[in-house]
């Protein structure tokens, strides 16, 4: 997963992650960002696994989540071939230059808006590769969703679960 910096990127990995966990597959989160908090790169490797993870670290993952164009610039050539591409087709004008790749393109900023909030980005992008890969289950990023947002975030709970049912239908869409 790869994007700017406050576009919520490390949080996705650790909803996939607990969402993995939630299923009983072994998982391993590795965050990557720049010494900036917003506007920045920021990205993580997930690894959801149902045997042993043997390492955190991937030459050639088989997925990507591309929020913006320099992430998919950065990224796109490292995928495993016959591997899955999601993109933020509101920041990403660009085609995939790979054809061996199932791609799939969420508008999840619009998404985002007309669940209510452009925070929530994030999480139409992550509803609409939950659905597109299926490594996890909706449901599963829910609990997951549920048990991470503190007291005092409830009340942006019910935006969150609009924003990945909504990425989740726009995906499903494209299959």
């Amino acid at each position: 997963m790869s994007g700017f910096g406050g576009q919520g990127i490390l949080l996705m990995g650790q909803l996939l992650c607990y969402a993995g966990m939630h299923e009983g597959k072994n998982v391993t989160w590795m965050p990557s960002y720049g010494p900036e908090m917003r506007g920045g790169t920021a990205n993580c490797t997930v690894m959801i696994c149902s045997d042993r993870v043997g390492s955190p670290v991937t030459r050639h993952p088989s997925s990507l989540v591309a929020m913006n164009k320099p992430s998919l610039d950065r990224f796109e050539i490292s995928i495993e071939p016959g591997g899955f591409l999601m993109i933020n087709s509101s920041l990403v004008e660009r085609e995939p230059q790979r054809t061996d790749l199932t791609v799939i393109k969420v508008p999840a900023n619009k998404i985002a808006e007309e669940a209510g909030a452009i925070q929530v980005t994030n999480m139409a992008a992550l509803g609409a590769y939950v659905e597109g890969r299926g490594v996890v289950s909706l449901e599963s990023v829910i609990v997951a969703l549920r048990r991470m947002i503190p007291e005092h975030r409830q009340e942006l709970l019910a935006v969150n679960e609009e924003a990945l049912r909504r990425g989740a239908e726009a995906a499903a869409k494209q299959k």
